[in-house]
């Protein structure tokens, strides 16, 4: 079964949803659920995979993904979304409720409804993604109810935050400078900004000397040719003196003078000799860089 069968029917709803005030409202008016209609709805829907079941514990909750979606309104995304991010969570937990654990489901659909705002949230605050570590998602969402104050944490404030949420000092000063900071077009367009008021976006400081088409192409082909000479130049060299020289020079794992001579049953300065041989030889045969 798939959370996609659970979506709840909305047109089941005792009132119109065209508007987002109005399913407020449908929702709410939605009848809830007994502890013992709550419990024979999910041995319905484990036992006989009964989707109509689903629809009602779904139906039943959609008011309570309202109340936690409205909790997260102050980072600026629209309620509506944040709703239905909830929803899914919603239908998630009902897909995985097992009434034999004897608790409610909405105590056991927390959870997920506030997993999926958490994603959704991080996903969309911000165009550069301010979260990515664990301890910088429990920073983003709980830095702000930790601070006392407006403006930046003191160093006993830093601290105090540090340790309530279990992480580093050093995490809590780089989240609340990414949760200050605004996002910047890389080459926004022209604006009727004054010069004294004109600010530089990145594309006017940041460059990249290796942009050039012309000399990106000139250097991968003076690469290959390299490549291709040195191949030819190795291929001159006794099969001996070929592997001494790869092993030692272009292998990643390089063995040592008394490695290869234990190998070769030689002396240590006999292999420094081949070597030394072998790359006159290569020299010779490469010509210099211009």
């Amino acid at each position: 079964m798939t959370t996609t069968a659970l979506v709840p029917r909305l047109d089941h709803l005792p009132v119109s949803v065209d508007s987002l005030e109005s399913y407020i409202q449908a929702v709410g008016r939605a009848p809830m659920l007994s502890a013992e209609e709550e419990q024979e709805l999910a041995h319905q829907l484990q036992l006989r995979n009964d989707l109509q079941a689903a629809q009602r514990l779904i139906m039943a909750h959609l008011r309570f993904v309202v109340h936690v979606a409205r909790g997260y309104m102050g980072y600026g995304l629209p309620l509506a979304d944040l709703i239905q991010e909830g929803n899914v969570g919603l239908m998630k937990a009902v897909k995985r409720f097992d009434p034999a654990h004897g608790v409610r489901l909405v105590s056991f659909a927390v959870h997920w409804i506030r997993a999926e705002i958490h994603e959704f949230i991080l996903r969309n605050w911000r165009i550069v993604k301010v979260a990515t570590t664990k301890a910088q998602r429990k920073l983003f969402f709980k830095l702000r109810s930790s601070k006392k104050r407006l403006g930046w944490l003191n160093h006993d404030e830093v601290n105090t935050v540090a340790r309530e949420l279990g992480v580093s000092a050093d995490n809590v000063m780089e989240m609340e400078a990414r949760l200050s900071s605004h996002d910047v077009a890389f080459d926004p367009a022209d604006s009727d900004a004054d010069d004294e008021h004109e600010t530089f976006a990145p594309a006017a400081y940041l460059r990249d000397d290796q942009a050039n088409p012309a000399e990106t192409l000139e250097r991968d082909d003076w690469e290959d040719q390299t490549s291709s000479r040195l191949s030819a130049a190795l291929e001159l060299l006794d099969p001996r003196s070929r592997d001494i020289v790869q092993r030692r020079w272009l292998a990643d794992d390089k063995p040592t003078l008394h490695q290869l001579a234990a190998e070769y049953q030689i002396s240590a300065e006999r292999i420094r000799q081949l070597e030394t041989n072998a790359m006159k030889k290569l020299r010779a045969a490469l010509p210099a860089p211009a």
